[in-house]
């Protein structure tokens, strides 16, 4: 690809960002929806727990029941 047809490709995807972006609307989160109630928020010990800690809890879990159902499937090949 040459640098014309570069630049104009890139022109191209830099323009319709630049559209997409001015043509969508805020997400309007500030606005309190009829009926909206929101919890306590959660704290940074909570927040690490559920998104950093349980899902590596779970990956340990499920990767230590695969090593063990191999090793017993290896295991069950020699004999």
């Amino acid at each position: 690809m040459d640098k014309k047809n570069a630049l104009r490709a890139g022109a191209v995807v830099a323009g319709s960002s630049l559209m997409m972006l001015l043509m969508s609307s805020p997400a309007l989160a500030v606005a309190r929806d009829d009926g909206d109630d929101p919890g306590p928020g959660l704290s940074v010990v909570q927040t690490l727990g559920i998104y950093v800690a349980l899902p590596l809890l779970i990956f340990l879990v499920i990767a230590g029941l695969v090593m063990v159902g191999d090793k017993s499937h290896k295991q069950q090949k020699r004999s």
